[in-house]
């Protein structure tokens, strides 16, 4: 039998996440202005840039998939961890409320986007699982960061959270 992850659980996993860091950045608010290294695609150069860009990609592809325009979160402040997470709220809003009501039946169906200037043909499937784990992905870069320069960052690994019944939650 096939092993099976649900979505609802990479989800789940990725709030866990996202409060931890909330938690963590409200008392390291001045690290969100640390250098997010020097190898860069010249998109991101502060710690504040990737949180929110963990928080516009989801409210882009959701945007995408929704037909809507692409909202630009230029307003949103990089220093700022209450605005940074309001952002982050909102995005995880419109990814919930977006699978909640999307059809069984289109899951798999590919359709064409342009992202980054390139022309692909994706499913929706294909689009939400990148969404959280491109979101797990960079969580895990700014904790490599902050560690290289000198700051702690709590464990975040799957098996300490919450998700599927852990008793310490």
């Amino acid at each position: 039998m096939p092993l099976a992850v649900d979505l609802t659980d990479l989800i789940a996993y990725t709030d866990w996440q996202r409060g931890k860091w909330h938690a963590f950045l409200r008392q390291h608010e001045d690290v969100l202005q640390s250098t997010a290294g020097p190898n860069g695609d010249g998109r991101f150069t502060t710690i504040g840039d990737l949180v929110k860009h963990i928080f516009s990609a989801e409210k882009r592809y959701v945007d995408r998939l929704s037909n809507r325009p692409l909202t630009d979160p230029a307003s949103i402040p990089n220093a700022n961890v209450e605005a940074l997470f309001a952002f982050g709220r909102q995005s995880r809003q419109s990814l919930r409320e977006f699978v909640d009501a999307f059809p069984a039946t289109e899951w798999d169906v590919a359709q064409e986007h342009t992202i980054l200037n390139h022309k692909v043909r994706l499913t929706p499937r294909k689009i939400v699982v990148h969404v959280v784990l491109h979101e797990i992905r960079h969580w895990a870069q700014i904790a490599t960061l902050l560690r290289l320069n000198g700051t702690a960052t709590e464990f975040q690994d799957f098996l300490g959270s919450p998700v599927f019944g852990d008793p310490r939650a």
